[in-house]
């Protein structure tokens, strides 16, 4: 995988845009925070393709589709090593991706939540210090 993110780096690298995220089981670049390529441990990549150009993209040999919890998920596709050999054609797929994704909105970057807190305690009041002091002078 790691010659595989290496040859799909060098093919985005300058473009300011890009970052890297482990998903899927591998390293993703993402355009503007969307995905755009995944490389996956098995050499194959999942592309963003976008849902109008699904069925052509499909349509070409070594792809199928990105099933997930038992459904395909449109607008992404797989593409095996065989059909990413060659320089030029892992090229000609990221450049699809990049033509589609780049023009999707700029999606911030999520931010992760803040750390749950315990509740804060409630400050003591004259009637909740007198019950107490009533409870223990009881006992």
């Amino acid at each position: 995988m790691d010659h595989l993110a290496d040859r799909v780096r060098m093919l985005l690298e300058g473009d300011p845009r890009i970052t890297e995220k482990n998903m899927f089981g591998g390293l993703t670049f993402l355009l503007n925070n969307h995905i755009l390529v995944g490389c996956k441990k098995d050499g194959r990549i999942l592309l963003s393709v976008g849902k109008e150009h699904n069925d052509e993209a499909l349509s070409r040999g070594g792809t199928s589709p990105m099933i997930h919890g038992g459904r395909a998920m449109t607008g992404f596709i797989w593409i095996e090593p065989d059909a990413i050999e060659d320089d030029d054609a892992l090229e000609d797929w990221v450049r699809l991706a990049t033509s589609w994704v780049e023009r999707m909105p700029i999606e911030e970057p999520k931010k992760k939540p803040a750390p749950k807190r315990a509740p804060a305690k409630k400050a003591a009041t004259r009637k909740t210090i007198a019950r107490k002091t009533a409870a223990k002078g009881s006992g």
